[in-house]
């Protein structure tokens, strides 16, 4: 990105959205998937802010000072909030930082929620790449507890009451009891319109989770083992055919027909496309 500078715009404030878009160039806005970056050191969120790290979760898969995540949820080792968590949220609010629960446990993800409505009412949260649990937990070979990286409905609706948004991952192995070889447009769509119909057109977006290839992916996984300790459902999801990689490129398009043909208006498409989530970055920023 540096190499090719005038294709991007790194993002700081709400008005470079606005003058990538009009300048033709991408928007690069940063997003920490972990507070690890700290350090253990909170002030270092005014740093990474100032550097344009415009959201950031609390916690990735396992356990952390702050919380849990997915994967110790899934272990029934989930343990909430911690004050430290907290310490953190303040922070973060203060700063003008996204609070982002994609990947955080349950019972940590609902405790942040109840911390956020009841502490800054009018705070958006968001959760920026995770699929409807609800979508597929009827699934004939659905298994019994789903995908550790799905949500319930009641933490989107959370989310939606803080006036955040929900934006699902077209990812394959995480689409419980389907694990297509290759997500279709209308696979895509039915996740966008079951938070649609659950939470309102407003508080739904679009995400891909996308590394272009499963090589770098299980790369990853290996030399990081203890991250992805999930009884081996991803890896089995794979194997069940699950191995492609939602290119948003190949298949935007597509679902656009497919949300036209099921009534989406195109403000309805703007607003789900991103218009959504720029609003919480203008609340938050």
């Amino acid at each position: 990105m540096l190499e090719e500078k005038e294709k991007f715009v790194f993002v700081h404030t709400y008005d470079d959205f606005e003058r990538a878009h009009k300048e033709g160039k991408y928007a690069v806005a940063w997003n920490s998937q972990t507070s690890s970056i700290l350090n253990g050191d909170l002030s270092k969120i005014a740093v990474l802010r100032g550097m344009g790290v415009g959201s950031m979760q609390l916690v990735y898969n396992g356990s952390y000072d702050m919380g849990s995540g997915v994967i110790q949820y899934y272990k029934g080792q989930d343990s909430g909030l911690t004050s430290r968590g907290k310490s953190m949220i303040d922070e973060m609010v203060k700063q003008g930082m996204v609070v982002d629960l994609s990947h955080t446990g349950k019972n940590t993800s609902l405790d942040i929620s109840n911390y956020m409505l009841e502490k800054y009412p009018g705070e958006p949260f968001i959760y920026s790449h995770s699929l409807p649990t609800g979508l597929y937990k009827n699934l004939p070979d659905a298994t019994e507890k789903g995908c550790y990286r799905n949500i319930s409905d009641e933490q989107a609706l959370l989310a939606a009451k803080s006036g955040g948004v929900v934006s699902p991952t077209f990812t394959e192995w995480m689409m419980d009891g389907v694990w297509p070889d290759d997500i279709t447009p209308v696979q895509c769509a039915d996740m966008i319109d079951y938070y649609v119909k659950l939470l309102g057109v407003d508080h739904v977006g679009i995400a891909t989770d996308d590394m272009f290839t499963l090589e770098i992916l299980m790369k990853f996984v290996g030399a990081n083992a203890s991250n992805y300790d999930d009884d081996g459902y991803m890896m089995k999801a794979m194997d069940k055919g699950a191995s492609g990689c939602a290119e948003l490129s190949k298949i935007l398009p597509a679902i656009t027909d497919e949300l036209w043909k099921r009534g989406y208006s195109n403000k309805d498409i703007k607003k789900i496309y991103g218009l959504n989530i720029l609003r919480v970055y203008k609340t938050v920023w």
